[in-house]
């Protein structure tokens, strides 16, 4: 049985190597494997990761196994207009097609109840994470140079509205 919990400052070597991997799965097949490892190193480092718990308009989610081990993380950013963005939803890829994406996602659509919508960006090419998000209401709504450091790379910005309490 998988939990899904706020996260600790416990979890960040775990939540970084999660990131590190899902990274190089993901992305070296669509920026080359050089580039993604550097950007992996910069984003995902546990100093970069810890900073991030200390951030009131930052919220961040694992998925923690019954052994202690962790199979997913999720975070989510509020900016000084109160529109939040989804910045990163991983899972480790032995988990894939269990539903787990699907909790922590729903972790953090429950978390901003009340809000009217949620974007998240998300590059082209990763096909995956387009379909997950396009089956999980979201919907593209601009396409865009991608952010993160990614020259040469589109991004897909995609948002789904939320029921007002």
């Amino acid at each position: 049985m998988t939990q899904i919990r706020t996260m600790t400052e416990q979890d960040v070597p775990a939540v970084s190597r999660l990131l590190g991997g899902s990274w190089r799965h993901t992305y070296s097949p669509i920026l080359g494997a050089e580039t993604t490892a550097r950007l992996s190193d910069e984003k995902h480092a546990p100093e970069r990761l810890a900073a991030e718990l200390g951030d009131d308009n930052k919220m961040s989610f694992v998925a923690e196994r019954a052994d202690g081990s962790l199979a997913g993380y999720a975070m989510a950013a509020m900016d000084d207009k109160g529109e939040v963005m989804l910045e990163r939803l991983h899972i480790d890829k032995t988990e894939y097609g269990t539903g787990l994406a699907a909790d922590l996602l729903h972790a953090v659509l429950a978390a901003h109840a009340g809000i009217p919508s949620i974007a998240l960006e998300v590059i082209e090419g990763n096909d995956r994470a387009i379909a997950f998000y396009r089956k999980h209401g979201f919907e593209v709504v601009e396409r865009r140079p991608a952010a993160h450091g990614v020259g040469g790379h589109a991004s897909l910005i995609m948002r789904r509205l939320l029921p007002m309490a």
